[in-house]
């Protein structure tokens, strides 16, 4: 299978999708319209040299995820802002003001976000196990016990919201946007019917990402021994960026590889998105078909990885592959 390469997120009443720089946004808008933004996207890095290196690019990859992330939650968001009167028309200082106050605040919102992030899921399970230091002579199973912490926290994070009414239906935007890159890269025509048979969970998940940099933090956390603890407090917060590279790669290696130990060890992250994803109503299918149309040609990506392919061949894939993701 050939990755499409496209990739995308759930917004509010949405989908996002991005497929090199240019990314679209579809919303099922309050009267029930579909509406559709295309845009350019401007890496927070510009030193494509840099960005494009092995293990260095999953960095700037995920801080770019998550600005894009925030940009296109705000801008689905603002279909459903409820507004007590007609705002008049900006003038044109006023326009500049707007955006240049709205690039600061995402800017603080991001940083904040990476900050809380590895205060709650790096730091806190090391101080946690601080505590049974005592009882845990070992500093590699105690090393251990800080991981399982580290697991725990961020899978009850996302069970905890899973059950909020509003995340539900994000999650099943979620579904939808897999289900559509499924269908594509296992070579059926991208309709509503054909999206709904396809399988909700994909191994390029941005969850199966987040959960590999918990696993992989606890294989490099177990290797740090110092006997200073700022050092060690240190060592974890440096070594985020080593742990997220690792993970970045992994994930894209996945995505284009049917290898079967690969598929073994993605099953983690598949199972961990069966409380990320839901089954979508064809009404949100329809808005990821649209979001999918705006920046990507899936019948050239067909005509070119599946044309040798006989229709029996493609419906067989298609099917072993939904079988495998059911079982999972």
């Amino acid at each position: 299978m050939k990755s499409s390469g496209i990739g995308g997120q759930a917004v509010i009443e949405g989908v996002m999708m991005k497929n090199k720089e240019k990314y679209a946004v579809a919303v099922r808008k309050p009267n029930n319209e579909i509406e559709v933004m295309t845009e350019e996207f401007e890496s927070v890095v510009k030193w494509k040299h840099i960005t494009n290196k092995p293990f260095i690019r999953g960095v700037f990859n995920f801080i770019d995820s998550l600005v894009l992330g925030m940009q296109t939650l705000t801008y689905s968001a603002s279909f459903y802002e409820e507004e007590d009167k007609k705002e008049s028309k900006p003038t044109l200082i006023e326009k500049v003001a707007k955006e240049k106050a709205e690039k600061i605040l995402m800017g603080i919102t991001v940083t904040v976000s990476v900050i809380m992030a590895v205060g709650i899921f790096i730091l806190l399970p090391y101080f946690i196990s601080r505590f049974l230091k005592n009882y845990i002579m070992s500093d590699a199973l105690l090393a251990i016990v800080e991981g399982v912490l580290r697991l725990l926290l961020f899978i009850g994070y996302v069970l905890a919201i899973s059950f909020m009414k509003d995340i539900q239906r994000v999650f099943m935007y979620h579904g939808s946007e897999h289900k559509c890159i499924n269908c594509i890269e296992h070579g059926k025509e991208l309709t509503v019917e054909n999206v709904r048979k396809s399988s909700k969970q994909h191994k390029r998940c941005g969850t199966s990402f987040m959960l590999y940099v918990m696993v992989i933090s606890i294989l490099l956390f177990m290797f740090i021994r110092v006997d200073s603890a700022v050092l060690r407090i240190l060592l974890r917060i440096l070594l985020v960026p080593v742990i997220a590279g690792i993970s970045y790669e992994f994930i894209r290696l996945a995505g284009r590889t049917d290898n079967p130990i690969i598929n073994l060890l993605s099953v983690p992250g598949l199972l961990l998105q069966r409380l990320t994803t839901k089954e979508p109503d064809d009404a949100m299918i329809e808005v990821a078909i649209a979001s999918v149309e705006a920046v990507f040609d899936w019948r050239a990506y067909q005509n070119e990885n599946f044309t040798s392919k006989s229709d029996e061949e493609t419906d067989r894939t298609f099917e072993e592959a939904n079988h495998i993701s059911n079982a999972i």
